[in-house]
């Protein structure tokens, strides 16, 4: 319970049916015909790079940025200003290394990219596998964690119902945004959550500082205090610990985080839709923007948590600080006034469009893959009907919706933030190591293509179950049990090398597959040589 009246659920409930009520609309207005291909994966091209990177950000401030790292930041200091910056840093890397490309190679999907130098069937499926490896996670965690954040948000009791009805409903409500508005509606509906989010945290962190007179080392301070740490709360050591391996750890995280975030498929997608090269690099100039505004914003507000709720208050409401921004907009404005009626419903309405743009772009990603990559080109061979594709496209999107409700409800009591890490250590071992290879390397063959797909999501996810994060710790999933054999809680630091280690040999073993198509594209070469001799005589 959030301890407010009736009076401020009500305003929220306004709010949260003003904001489905407009972006359902939008969804219908700018859904694509039913044969329309083009108009459904990229939205006609017709972006403008103000909102395509408006769109990329929104797509990319998930809730987990929005929630968890707030509350890391509040609960762990100087390891959250890190996480921050290494979010930041992730969407950099992307502009400055793969983002054009990426555009010039792409078309819908990843697959589309992968498959341009190495058609087949085989790496059709291994996209897909992928991106479902990488997206149904992510998927699962911010559904999951919708149903504890809503019935928070309402006032509703904490029950297993209450929390799956919760579920249920930001799931439909993914399905529906996924399956009528494809990449333009769904554009339309992260361009709506970044404008939102952005405003109500600036309007949050700007209270902060007038709180502290615009000082901010009086807002270091305080939180200090309020962290029950002192100096330990601008120190490396509070979330993983001080040991060399945990300092280890510490590390393998953030270089997973600046290597995987920015590559998961929900985020590559978004290149696709811009017109040409030019745009694309105006957009990911807006973008980085925006999430490098963002994140700052995020360090004062969690600092600010820190200061004025404190980590005793926001751990007994959520012992991870997924509710830190929300106690800390119900501080700032003082019991039972107008304008605290406002601003929690102002931050709650801007955590609730978060939580249901962010499901939908990942559900969308995952129901193009399925459609586009599996059935249009592998079952298919690339002979599928565009309205067939289609159909394919908005069911796949029902199914997905659908696996990920029911998952998400059967975990809902869990401690589920590994998935999380889970799916970015899948973007930094899989996806980080396929596309750099075959964006870059010309001796990249298709064995070493599938060797890091299959290689480095499967060495991700082995160790992700054996590690101290699901077993053998309090903080684990499994607290009670005792499995792990992998010391860390981020496999990056071994998963991320095996990937590109896969890539590298797969290619070179591979000597006499290339050996063969060597000598048949001289032999193709000679006798077209020996055509335009012959013609010309």
């Amino acid at each position: 319970m959030n301890d407010f009246g009736s009076g401020t659920q009500a305003v929220v409930l306004v709010l949260f049916s003003t904001l489905v009520t407009l972006t359902l609309l939008m969804c219908v207005m700018a859904g694509p015909d039913r044969d329309d291909l083009t108009n459904f994966y990229t939205g006609y091209l017709s972006l403008t790079p103000v909102k395509n990177g408006l769109a990329i950000a929104g797509d990319y401030i998930s809730a987990a940025t929005v929630l968890s790292t707030t509350g890391i930041i509040a609960l762990a200091g100087y390891d959250g200003y890190v996480l921050a910056v290494s979010t930041a840093l992730s969407l950099v890397l992307l502009m400055f290394l793969l983002a054009e490309p990426l555009r010039n190679a792409g078309s819908f999907t990843m697959g589309d990219v992968l498959a341009r130098n190495m058609p087949g069937r085989a790496v059709r499926i291994a996209s897909c596998v992928v991106t479902l490896a990488a997206t149904l996670p992510f998927l699962v965690v911010q559904l999951s964690g919708a149903g504890s954040l809503l019935t928070f948000i309402l006032g509703i009791p904490h029950q297993a119902g209450a929390r799956t009805a919760c579920i249920v409903l930001v799931g439909s409500l993914m399905i529906i945004y996924a399956a009528i508005g494809g990449m333009r509606g769904t554009a339309l509906i992260q361009m709506i959550k970044i404008v939102f989010l952005l405003g109500t945290s600036v309007t949050v962190a700007a209270l902060v500082l007038n709180r502290f007179d615009w000082s901010l080392g009086e807002v270091l301070r305080a939180a200090q205090r309020g962290s029950g740490t002192g100096p330990g709360f601008l120190q490396q050591g509070l979330q993983l610990g001080t040991s060399a391996g945990e300092r280890l750890d510490f590390a393998s995280l953030q270089i997973t985080v600046i290597l995987g975030a920015a590559c998961l498929p929900h985020i590559t997608m978004r290149l696709y839709s811009a017109r040409d090269v030019p745009a694309v690099r105006r957009s990911m100039s807006w973008a980085v923007g925006t999430v490098t505004t963002f994140c700052l914003l995020v360090i004062i507000m969690g600092t600010g948590a820190a200061a004025l709720v404190g980590s005793q208050y926001i751990t007994a409401a959520d012992p991870h600080g997924r509710t830190t921004v929300l106690m800390l907009s119900r501080a700032l404005g003082g019991a039972g006034s107008a304008g605290t009626t406002l601003l929690y419903a102002a931050v709650a309405g801007a955590v609730f469009i978060t939580l249901l743009s962010s499901v939908a772009g990942m559900t969308l990603a995952a129901a193009s893959s399925l459609a586009h990559d599996l059935f249009a080109h592998a079952v298919r061979r690339g002979r599928a009907a565009p309205r067939a594709e289609m159909t394919v496209a908005a069911w796949t999107s029902v199914a997905v919706g659908t696996v990920a409700i029911l998952l998400s409800t059967l975990v809902q009591n869990w401690d589920v933030g590994v998935l999380t890490t889970l799916a970015i250590c899948i973007g930094a071992s899989a996806v980080a190591p396929a596309l750099t290879y075959s964006l870059f390397w010309r001796g990249f063959t298709r064995t070493g293509l599938l060797a890091s797909l299959y290689g480095g999501t499967a060495c991700a996810l082995v160790l992700m179950v054996f590690s101290k994060a699901v077993s053998g710790t309090p903080a684990a999933v499994f607290p009670n049990a005792d499995f792990h054999w992998f010391p860390m809680q981020s496999t990056g630091l071994v998963s991320i090398p095996f990937g590109y280690l896969a890539g590298w040999l797969g290619s070179r073993l591979d000597h006499r597959r290339r050996a063969v198509e060597s000598r048949e594209n001289r032999r193709l070469y000679e006798e077209s040589e020996a055509r335009l001799l012959a013609a010309a005589e």
